[in-house]
């Protein structure tokens, strides 16, 4: 190899191998298409394949296949008459969303379901965690104003912290959408709570009058007190499905906790509930979501009181519905919020959005209730 390095620099001379070198470098026929498109963008008129062949010195057939390679691809458009032109290409569209957290099965499968839809639209997406925290939040909120994002849409569960999310979006001109919990200036996404409550406590009441003979002595809410007072309206509704069903029982009998939607906290609250009650039977319990119903089995399944307790949950992640499925599992039902249409569903709001569009301030998500006999 070093007897054919000598040999050519003798030949040709290091400032020929470097010319022959930096010529490598350069792909001619695109150079060319270059000069055109940089030709109509400066020109900012329609022009004809001669007037370009004069001006850039192109040879025409070359002109011609790059400026039919040009409007295949989307960059230029020719009119009737033959005129080139350059087409202005939109700028792809950038959403910002902030997870409720990658610990949280439910805002897992959110997740999930919007990255399929914004691929499948070609809008990107900055995903940011906002594990659950509002500090983690407020900042999450901050990096995408600083990113310019389009638009964000936002799923953190700290009502107080909302406000403050929703200021600084705003200030910054970008439309906002708020899952499930709602926020200043933001459109809302998600369930009708209330309704999707109403619907557990009425499956927990059939389920009493079915199984216990009609018999309840405690009505167990295992609240999420941070996300603020229409999440809240879960657990009233769920208090007020069981009413329905047994008018008479005492409002003694309702009790509410505040187990923040997290499974471990769950299965503390509701274990330490059932060792101060040991002899009491026919609990319904009506839980925010599906990570504190799961937390509830945890506690009675140790204590050995599946017979005595009947559970309802929200969201239907995974586990819960595998959970069902297991023979004299508690857990006996839950609210199907439809995960997989939140992703398209968001994406298409969003747009609507940014198109002007005038849209309504509360968007609801369909529920079902998903029961051990449907899901059989």
């Amino acid at each position: 190899m070093e007897r054919d390095k000598r040999v050519y620099f003798s030949r040709r001379g290091p400032k020929a191998l470097r010319k022959t070198t930096k010529r490598l470098y350069l792909i001619p026929v695109l150079s060319k298409a270059l000069d055109i498109l940089e030709l109509l963008q400066s020109e900012n008129q329609p022009m004809t394949l001669e007037s370009i062949h004069r001006q850039t010195k192109i040879s025409k057939t070359t002109v011609y296949r790059v400026l039919k390679t040009f409007v295949h691809r989307g960059y230029l458009s020719q009119s009737p008459d033959g005129l080139y032109r350059q087409v202005t290409r939109p700028k792809k569209l950038r959403f910002g969303f902030g997870g409720q957290s990658a610990d949280m099965p439910f805002s897992v499968e959110v997740t999930e379901s919007l990255k399929e839809a914004a691929a499948a639209v070609g809008v990107d997406l900055l995903i940011l965690d906002n594990k659950y925290d509002a500090a983690t939040a407020l900042k999450n909120a901050e990096e995408f104003v600083r990113s310019k994002v389009d638009l964000v849409i936002e799923f953190q569960v700290e009502h107080e912290v909302a406000p403050m999310i929703g200021d600084k979006i705003a200030g910054a001109n970008i439309p906002l959408i708020a899952i499930d919990i709602p926020h200043p200036h933001a459109t809302y996404f998600g369930v009708d709570n209330y309704r999707v409550g109403v619907a557990a406590g009425e499956t927990l009441a059939a389920h009493a009058t079915a199984h216990w003979a009609g018999k309840v002595e405690w009505v167990i809410g295992l609240d999420l007190a941070e996300a603020g007072q229409l999440v809240q309206s879960r657990i009233t509704g769920a208090f007020e499905g069981v009413r329905e069903g047994f008018p008479e029982l005492p409002v003694e009998c309702f009790v509410r906790i505040d187990a923040r939607g997290m499974r471990e906290r769950s299965r503390k609250l509701i274990s330490d509930f059932l060792q101060r009650h040991p002899k009491d039977k026919y609990i319904l319990i009506a839980a925010a979501n599906d990570s504190s119903a799961l937390g509830a089995v945890d506690a009675v399944r140790e204590q050995k009181r599946e017979r005595n307790v009947a559970i309802v949950g929200q969201d239907c992640i995974a586990e819960a519905m595998a959970e069902m499925r297991k023979d004299r599992s508690p857990l006996i039902g839950s609210v199907l919020h439809q995960t997989s249409s939140y992703g398209p569903s968001l994406i298409h709001l969003g747009l609507q959005l940014l198109r002007g569009q005038t849209v309504p301030p509360y968007n609801y998500v369909e529920h079902k209730v998903v029961t051990r006999a449907s899901l059989e």
